[in-house]
């Protein structure tokens, strides 16, 4: 990655003297972005452009190519992929569209297998360049202008990359970074990232993401980038649409999004939900010093728009100082006979700029107090020129100590102040949320780093026992299954470490009534089918038998419902096991995820999870610390906790499960699906039982 970054020669396939082509708009950009190294214009046709002689082909350029772009119709990039492989060329950049993006996978295919044998990482297809700060290389085909500074972006939008480069511009956002990864070929997010994370220009990273591949090296790579700087993230396809359908409750569970929310927040990443709100983000984190562990005081001019404050801090995180005996003192010299102290700090509408000066002062030289908010609503006697050479003084003054964040409310003359002090980096906004936001983002990154170094440093690595889980697995695959029957998943439980009922399989009514004697009443009953998946939908369980009559009963009308169900159900037999005592029914899942690979989910349980959803998801494997924090991620936690004198619940055994799952689903590629619903959690101390457990697997993996 470094070669990209910092080329010393660059190369233009697809050169022209057209001021209309791509292939003219990157040259023009390399030239005029200041870039110091050796630049080759390629075009069969030779001539001249911009200064720079044209070359025929690469194979004619006498000197190393570090960087080649690809600038030519879909139909021409193999033989050029060929040509540059045998030149050495380090990178190759491929602008052109019409491949993976229009169906044409198998041509994409061929240029990156071209690529991989001569050496040369590909980067794209269907991109619009790359911007790195480090050599002043601006070879994109976007408007050009990139002003250099301290973010770096990484976007697989080819459209909206370019207008971000617009966008940068007029936002004064300055970038170390910019690159267009498109298809996804070959270089992805994962290998800019792993960059990144050294490069001394970047402070921040902002991702626009519309698909993962390689989900579970993003994972890694994220988690070690965030241990260093902010990562702020855009991902569409939050809607339904784009969830996953699966055999199992974690399956159909795991929406394409829940799951990338979920472990986004894992990796400590900050999720944006606009194109704005990001920019107002890395923009604020790429300047702001790290705040320490207190609170924020509010200093307004209005009551109303105070409390609205105090509402978006809420909302996005932000503590607020509430020692009212030391804000009392601290704004003892500046606060009217009939202003409020209490935070909000409340000037009044009389209050002038020197007012606001001073009570700035008193927050941001007070120890205890960790950065400011200020507010401010235009009146009939404001003076706006004022109020603009008090914000940049007050930003200029502290921006290296605390963090602040300024919010101006009025008419035309406060909104040309917010323009002019926006373009010059100042975080001012319109809108007290807008402002609030982004100081958020600053405390949630801050406390993410923190959490998860604590984390890290108390992981464990449990011992299962896989080779024995593994033998299951082969025996149920000599008989062409997918999924192992219920005395076979009992013993993977059992391997586990977790408690199951006590249970037998009956091939008939005299067989149940004779298992629900030797086990005890009162019994539950199953049916057993491998066309049975989810046996409450068919009708396929009968709970609290107390007696051989009802054993009975149920038997036959178990046998006639799934029948009436799924006719063509193989049924081989009825499962009778131990009715166990009432709990707090939690469901445990572990699924191998398309795009992430080995994902745990944990969410409140029972027959009614799917009409909840109250479920949380984590990366696999997990530690216990992990564990635990993803059993207290779920709305439902309390119940966990004790409710209405009820005892707490024993969240140390359900964290035990989910680290032992964890391990089982990321050492057994095999197992694609595992689910243990509910998991009965029982008071502090008496430890978790599984009442039914799942497990889909592969037999054709190993």
């Amino acid at each position: 990655m470094e070669r990209l970054f910092r080329p010393e020669s660059v190369a233009v396939i697809g050169a022209s003297t057209d001021p209309g082509k791509i292939g003219h708009r990157v040259v023009a950009n390399i030239v005029s972005g200041g870039y110091g190294g050796r630049v080759y214009p390629i075009n069969p046709k030779g001539g001249e452009i911009l200064g720079h002689t044209m070359y025929p082909s690469v194979e004619a350029v006498d000197g190393p190519i570090d960087v080649a772009l690809v600038s030519i119709p879909a139909a021409g990039v193999l033989p050029v992929v060929e040509a540059c492989g045998r030149k050495g060329v380090g990178h190759l950049i491929v602008l052109t569209s019409g491949f993976s993006e229009v169906g044409e996978i198998e041509a994409e295919r061929e240029i990156v297998r071209a690529a991989k044998e001569a050496g040369v990482r590909i980067l794209g297809p269907n991109v619009f360049g790359i911007y790195s700060a480090a050599s002043s290389l601006d070879a994109t085909f976007g408007p050009g202008g990139i002003v250099p500074g301290r973010v770096a972006i990484i976007t697989q939008s080819g459209a909206l990359g370019i207008a971000m480069i617009g966008k940068t511009a007029s936002e004064s956002l300055g970038l170390s970074a910019l690159v267009s990864v498109g298809n996804k070929s070959d270089v992805d997010e994962s290998d800019v990232l792993e960059y990144l994370i050294d490069d001394e220009q970047t402070s921040v990273v902002l991702l626009y993401i519309e698909g993962v591949k390689g989900g579970e090296r993003l994972v890694r790579m994220l988690s070690r980038v965030t241990q260093r700087k902010p990562v702020v993230v855009i991902k569409s396809g939050r809607s339904k649409r784009g969830a996953m359908a699966a055999a199992s409750h974690t399956g159909s569970l795991a929406g394409a999004d829940a799951v990338f929310d979920d472990l986004m927040r894992q990796c400590g990443v900050l999720r944006a939900v606009s194109v704005q709100e990001a920019f107002d983000w890395v923009r604020y984190l790429a300047s702001a010093p790290q705040p320490a562990d207190g609170d924020a005081v509010i200093v307004t001019n209005g009551g109303g728009i105070g409390v609205l404050a105090t509402d978006a801090c809420e909302e996005y995180g932000v503590r607020l100082y509430d020692d009212q005996g030391i804000l009392a003192e601290a704004f003892e010299d500046v606060m009217p006979a009939f202003g409020s102290s209490k935070n909000p700090v409340d000037l009044t509408g009389q209050a002038t700029a020197d007012d606001y000066a001073k009570a700035l002062d008193a927050v941001l030289e007070e120890d205890r107090m960790h950065a400011a908010i200020a507010l401010y609503c235009e009146t009939a006697t404001a003076d706006a020129e004022r109020f603009e050479t008090l914000v940049r003084d007050v930003y200029a003054r502290y921006r290296e100590s605390k963090p602040i964040v300024f919010s101006l409310f009025g008419g035309e003359s406060i909104a040309q102040v917010i323009r002019t002090l926006r373009g010059e980096g100042v975080p001012v906004f319109g809108d007290v949320y807008e402002a609030v936001s982004p100081l958020g983002a600053l405390y949630r990154a801050r406390r993410s780093t923190r959490r998860r170094a604590k984390i890290e440093g108390r992981s464990e690595e449990p011992e299962v026992d896989v080779e024995s889980i593994r033998g299951i697995l082969d025996e149920a695959g000599s008989q062409d299954r997918g999924f192992l029957l219920a005395h076979e998943a009992a013993q993977v439980a059992e391997i586990l470490g977790l408690s199951m009922p006590a249970s037998r399989v009956a091939r008939s009514l005299d067989d149940a009534v004779e298992a629900a004697g030797q086990i005890g009443y009162p019994v539950v009953m199953k049916v057993v089918s491998k066309d049975v998946v989810h046996k409450s939908d068919a009708g396929g369980v009968a709970l609290d038998l107390d007696n051989e009559e009802e054993v009975v009963d149920a038997y036959q009308a178990i046998l006639r419902r799934v029948r009436a169900h799924k006719p063509d159900a193989v049924i081989e037999g009825v499962e009778v096991a131990e009715m166990i005592r009432s709990g707090v029914e939690t469901i445990v899942g572990a699924r191998r995820d398309p795009a992430f690979g080995p994902v745990m989910m944990f969410g409140l349980g029972g027959i009614y999870v799917e009409v909840m959803k109250d479920v949380a998801f984590r990366a696999a494997p997990i530690g216990s610390e992990t564990a635990k924090e993803l059993v207290a991620s779920i709305r439902s936690y309390p119940l966990l906790l004790g409710v209405r004198g009820e005892s707490r619940k024993d969240t140390d055994a359900v964290a035990h499960a989910l680290v032992r799952l964890s391990q089982l689903i990321s050492r057994c590629p095999r197992i694609s699906d595992i689910e243990i619903n509910p998991l009965v959690v029982y008071d502090q101390g008496e430890g978790v039982r599984a009442v039914d457990v799942r497990i889909l697997f592969d037999p054709q993996r190993g």
